[in-house]
């Protein structure tokens, strides 16, 4: 599993270092009987259309987060999806040139969006489980990153303002 960490680029101000922008980040809300909801942005609390109910598998969730476009129009997931594709069939026609370790770390390239034709933002998927979302629930949303190769996700606590939110919407905690 990968670690990410903060940036030490000196030029950021140091409340933006650990900062993803609103267009490439997606906050996903896992909960109670098998649901799964998403907000693409910054959170807005204050406007309950602002969560959207999806399904789990190819889709569902996966596609809402191939189909997302950065502010540039880029849709990283599926860029990078497409990179990963030949990076398999590179390997596959020369597995000599691609032990383990070398393949982990062209894939690991690949999902920070260091692509052959240069660099493109990536999604950071913020993972909230609710208290009675599955155990199973929250290992599907992880393959789900692993499938989508994201590269950056957190898993965080549901706050006092995500509760309000999905209660607006009637989602059952």
């Amino acid at each position: 599993m990968e670690l990410t960490m903060p940036s030490n680029d000196d030029n950021q101000p140091e409340d933006k270092k650990n900062e993803a922008k609103a267009s490439e980040t997606v906050t996903l809300y896992v909960t109670a009987d098998n649901k799964i909801y998403y907000g693409a942005g910054i959170p807005k609390y204050d406007d309950p259309s602002w969560i959207k109910e999806t399904t789990w598998g190819s889709q569902g969730i996966r596609k809402v987060l191939r189909e997302h476009a950065t502010e540039n129009g880029t849709r990283p997931v599926e860029r990078i999806a497409l990179a990963v594709k030949e990076l398999n069939m590179d390997r596959q026609k020369n597995p000599k040139q691609y032990p383990d370790s070398i393949y982990q770390k062209k894939l690991s390239d690949l999902k920070a969006g260091n692509l052959k034709d240069g660099k493109i933002p990536t999604l950071t998927i913020v993972i909230k489980p609710t208290d009675n979302a599955s155990y199973k629930n929250m290992v599907d949303a992880l393959d789900e990153m692993q499938i989508s190769n994201i590269g950056t996700y957190v898993i965080d606590k549901i706050n006092a303002d995500d509760e309000k939110l999905l209660k607006s919407r009637n989602v059952k905690m």
